[in-house]
């Protein structure tokens, strides 16, 4: 049985401060269980790199020579792991006190559980609505869409984003948000890592798929709480992020969803999806083309 408890991964690409935070909140709780970090910097052009050094000698860095992506730079650390078990961590959180042992208790006492996601709250202390139902192409038109902004308040989206939940009691769901991930050992031992096909969106959708296939289940722990800021390394390239979101969307489909349908329909399902995905994405892209240019104009 390995010593630590938990081993913290924490990939990161041109996130210097939301980093210094991060850790910071991980520094202020090392007495709560015992765990690792290790922070995997994708390739970053900021001070990253040189801030957990000088700074956190206690973390284990890895640089990375080319930018892995999400799932490539988290598998890279998984491959290095001493804990029990494993706990992804986007750089732009804040680990409240508490947070870890409880995770970390509810796992050892529940060895069913595969994976266990926290509450996620926003800035603003907010709920993040961070453990969802799996994906389907109708939620998908009202998801983010101007569907879902002429109803907003349309079952489909309300369905995918569980806002039934109740949020005082740890609860069974289809997946959690990697932003804030525990993983069992065992389930990692079974099942593998995370699908480098996803270069990131998704692939925590595609890993929680995996571990209710593997036999494993998937729970959110409100009384676990950490603040995400969401987006704070994706914002700098909007549009390359959003066909990543998009061609993961697709890859999702197709490895999970077309599968179930009859062989002879499966080309024209994904035909479909991709037109719709397309569709889909192309207002966001001219939104921002349209947001570059009103920047420019107003220097």
């Amino acid at each position: 049985m390995p010593d630590l408890e938990l081993s913290i991964v924490i990939c990161s690409w041109n996130t210097a401060d939301d980093l210094h935070n991060c850790l910071k909140s991980l520094d202020a709780v090392r007495d709560e269980v015992s765990f690792e970090v290790i922070v995997v910097d994708n390739n970053s052009e900021d001070r990253s790199p040189d801030m957990v050094e000088q700074e956190f000698k206690w973390v284990r860095l890895e640089r990375m020579q080319r930018n892995l992506g999400f799932t490539g730079g988290n598998n890279h650390a998984l491959k290095l792991i001493k804990g029990r078990h494993a706990f992804l961590l986007n750089s732009d959180t804040i680990v409240y006190p508490g947070g870890l042992k409880t995770l970390v208790d509810f796992v050892n006492q529940h060895p069913e559980a595969g994976i266990i996601g926290p509450k996620l709250l926003n800035g603003d202390g907010s709920l993040q609505y961070s453990c969802r139902r799996f994906p389907n192409p109708i939620a998908a038109i009202f998801r983010n869409t101007i569907f879902g902004r002429l109803f907003p308040n349309n079952k489909f989206t309300k369905d995918y984003l569980m806002q039934d939940l109740p949020r005082d009691r740890a609860t069974e769901v289809d997946w959690v948000s990697g932003a804030a991930l525990l993983a069992r050992r065992e389930f990692m031992d079974k099942e593998g890592f995370l699908d480098e096909g996803f270069f990131m969106y998704c692939e925590d959708t595609d890993w929680c798929y995996r571990c209710w296939e593997a036999g494993f289940k998937v729970f959110y722990v409100p009384s676990a709480e950490i603040m995400h800021l969401i987006g704070r390394s994706t914002d700098k390239a909007p549009n390359r992020m959003i066909g990543r979101h998009h061609k993961s969307m697709l890859l999702f489909y197709r490895k999970h969803m077309v599968k179930k349908s009859p062989a002879v329909i499966r080309p024209i399902l994904i035909g479909l999806a991709y037109l719709a995905l397309l569709l889909r994405a192309f207002p966001y892209f001219v939104k921002n083309k349209l947001d570059v240019l009103r920047r420019v104009f107003k220097r």
